[in-house]
């Protein structure tokens, strides 16, 4: 008996040994790569919405505060996911939306950036605050998730100037100018007024002061007049905080052409990509909204709305027969490769929109665990590892600092 045992023990040592030398898969040593970049890296993304995702649970669940969840189901962000994927800087979303433009935006800005500062003294041992590179670099040595914040629409500046070096006293370090419709600072893509043809006389003014106090203009969601003014009067760098190129998405004045993605870069400035499938495939989009359009029409003939409870049985079918489409993160690459090749890799970066973008996130990045497989892609297509840490953040940083600089001497 014991010789058998020896030999079951010997037969044993040998298949583990000959698992040990069996050569790692190509494939294989790309993606334990891309996670170790991953967290050797700092990864800042120029736009996470989370914090407007917790107020609408607030009122939603009749809460006062949700915290920060460390690890749940919900939405795209949480500390243990952001862990995993190696997020290190996402910028907190202080998202004023259109609606708020009554005199209301101030308010709802400031309430955003106190909930933001509340989930840092909540959890001290996870999060911080952040308003500088140095500092997102100090709380990423301790092993702490940062948390700078940028506005989503200026109308909270509300036609006084000193309200832009309040906001930068209070933590924000850009300001998307405008969000879906015309404010009183420039023009929206979304939005077919031409209120101003482009920036108005105040929001030439607002982007100025920007440089002077160090705030990172966001040429995101403008029109295409509002950003080539914008082009032609900024001091500093600007950046796109979540756009992608609009040459995969015809006709999408969200997204920038070629011609202003090379004007960023003569600016130094970088575009970060959104990941949102309506961003990345125009293709994709606009079946989804064909598809959108034939349940409503549906709904319709029934006599029903989308909340009725009789109505449920009927989208949950046509979920079934009408899968909802969606890009990879092969897709985002692509946006990558082309900015690449306007612009070069020092003009490009993650700008992700989760937690912004609903249900419309590609396969492969569905939460902030994911970053990894973005860039696994990138190593797949043959980027560097430096060109891979320009992406994360150092084209970002560049910005930032340069803004600073800018400032400075202003």
């Amino acid at each position: 008996m014991l010789r058998y045992i020896g030999l079951a023990l010997l037969l044993l040592a040998f298949f583990n040994c000959t698992r040990k030398m069996a050569p790692m898969t190509e494939e294989a040593r790309l993606r334990e790569k891309a996670d170790q970049l991953a967290h050797q890296y700092i990864i800042t993304d120029g736009h996470v919405d989370l914090p407007y995702r917790l107020r609408v649970q607030n009122f939603r669940l009749e809460r006062e505060y949700i915290g920060i969840p460390v690890e749940t189901d919900d939405g795209d962000f949480d500390y243990v996911r952001a862990k995993k994927g190696g997020l290190d800087a996402p910028f907190m979303s202080i998202f004023i939306p259109a609606s708020y433009q009554d005199g209301r935006a101030k308010l709802l800005a400031d309430s955003l950036i106190d909930m933001v500062r509340e989930i840092t003294i909540a959890h001290p041992d996870k999060f911080a605050m952040a308003a500088s590179p140095a500092e997102v670099e100090a709380n990423f040595h301790k092993g702490l998730i940062s948390l700078p914040m940028g506005m989503e629409n200026g109308a909270p500046i509300e036609g006084d100037l000193r309200n832009v070096a309040y906001f930068h006293e209070r933590g924000i370090r850009y300001i998307t100018l405008t969000h879906s419709k015309d404010n009183h600072i420039c023009d929206s893509s979304y939005d077919t007024t031409h209120t101003w043809n482009g920036l108005s006389p105040f929001g030439r003014e607002a982007v100025l002061e920007m440089n002077k106090v160090g705030i990172m203009v966001d040429v995101s969601h403008v029109s295409d007049s509002t950003f080539w003014q914008v082009m032609s009067i900024t001091k500093a760098p600007c950046i796109a905080s979540h756009s992608s190129c609009r040459k995969f998405t015809p006709g999408f004045e969200r997204n920038m052409n070629d011609d202003m993605i090379r004007r960023l870069a003569e600016n130094g400035g970088v575009i970060q990509i959104n990941f949102g499938t309506d961003f990345l495939n125009g293709t994709m989009s606009k079946q989804n909204d064909e598809m959108r359009e034939e349940l409503n029409a549906l709904l319709k003939n029934e006599g029903m709305e989308h909340s009725d409870p009789d109505a449920q049985p009927i989208i949950e079918q046509f979920a079934k027969d009408h899968p909802k489409l969606y890009a990879d993160v092969q897709t985002v690459a692509d946006h990558i490769d082309h900015v690449v090749q306007l612009a070069g890799t020092d003009h490009v970066g993650f700008g992700s929109d989760f937690d912004g973008v609903g249900d419309s996130l590609p396969t492969g990045l569905k939460d902030v665990s994911q970053y990894p497989n973005l860039i696994c892609e990138l190593l797949r297509r043959g980027y560097s590892d430096e060109d891979i840490e320009k992406m994360c953040y150092k084209n970002v940083w560049r910005v930032w600092k340069e803004v600073e600089m800018v400032a400075a001497e202003m």
